[in-house]
């Protein structure tokens, strides 16, 4: 995530937010984890997509739940999630 904060120094807020809130909650499951992020998607049965900064930022995490363990994999600006050769990275889960 430094990384993309470095390219895009305007992301550091609302990913310091998505990463505040979600080291303070607790999440059995991806509905209980919706209720705290409404927009969140879950894609190809492996990745969570979470909207970030109003929409500009994907964050694309794995999530287990019973470990209470998020892993980072990527984040992209909207632009370059959007492309298609991410969305078939995403879709063959091979990040």
């Amino acid at each position: 995530m430094s990384a993309f904060i470095r390219r895009h120094t305007q992301s550091r807020s609302p990913l310091a937010a998505w990463e505040k809130l979600v080291s303070a909650g607790y999440y059995a499951d991806f509905n209980q984890l919706r209720k705290t992020f409404p927009s969140a998607d879950y894609v190809h049965h492996q990745y969570t997509i979470f909207n970030v900064g109003g929409n500009k930022y994907r964050l694309v995490a794995e999530i287990h739940y019973e470990a209470q363990v998020i892993k980072v994999w990527r984040v992209w600006t909207h632009a370059e999630y959007s492309l298609p050769k991410n969305q078939q990275v995403l879709k063959r889960g091979l990040l």
